[in-house]
């Protein structure tokens, strides 16, 4: 394995991309970082940063490329992420990508995985989407009344999010097109992209994905 295996996992929302990191993670013993996990530790931990972080969610807006940047690399310094790792939701746009890539430097992104899952399958799986507003854990609706509303892991709530509502659905995914995609020609340009079918059972999306980090060299 090279010094680092950073991978990005793109993809539409509810293409499966958290499974896919969780599983991933423990195959290559590297760290899952999702920006919203960075935002909410950092706010967590009282940090200095953190602190700026919370100053800018409490007022209601929209923290700054500069600001996740910051947090990204900060991250990337932590003991776990020496070997490398996962970036979800993160870069979002090309701005990020670009910072991210003098951040890195040599040891920058090894590859890009895009799971490719149709707008139609990942409107059901997000409008049918529960979340515990505790630990974040997901579930089906159709595993709601096996639990209560309660969530199995922690006895938190277990809630269908705003966020997963038709027209939010809608608008996340049109936001998608227009500010990830491009991402999609940034990492092809580099010789970094490779699609994945995301419309597979989670354990063939992992086996395809795993097939070409070997196939590729880097694990």
């Amino acid at each position: 394995m090279p010094a680092r295996l950073n991978l990005v996992i793109l993809g539409k929302q509810g293409a499966g991309k958290g499974t896919q990191c969780k599983h991933l993670a423990k195959a290559y013993a590297i760290p899952h970082v999702s920006t919203g996990d960075i935002l909410r530790g950092a706010v967590k931990a009282g940090t200095p940063l953190g602190l700026e972080v919370a100053s800018v969610m409490n007022a209601g807006a929209l923290v700054s490329d500069e600001l996740v940047i910051r947090l990204v690399d900060e991250r990337f310094k932590q003991a776990d992420a020496q070997k490398g790792a996962l970036l979800d939701g993160f870069p979002r746009t090309l701005a990020q990508a670009e910072a991210l890539e003098a951040l890195l430097g040599d040891d920058g992104i090894k590859l890009c995985i895009n799971l490719d899952v149709p707008v139609s399958l990942v409107t059901e799986r997000l409008s049918s989407r529960r979340v515990c507003q505790e630990c974040g854990a997901i579930y089906k609706d159709s595993d709601i009344e096996a639990i209560s509303g309660t969530c199995a892991n922690c006895g938190g709530d277990v809630i269908q999010r705003e966020d997963d509502q038709p027209d939010a659905i809608r608008k996340r995914l049109e936001a998608y097109e227009r500010d990830t995609e491009p991402l999609l020609s940034f990492y092809g340009s580099r010789g970094l992209l490779v699609t994945v079918d995301g419309d597979q059972s989670p354990d063939d999306v992992t086996r395809a994905i795993e097939a070409v980090v070997h196939d590729k060299g880097l694990a």
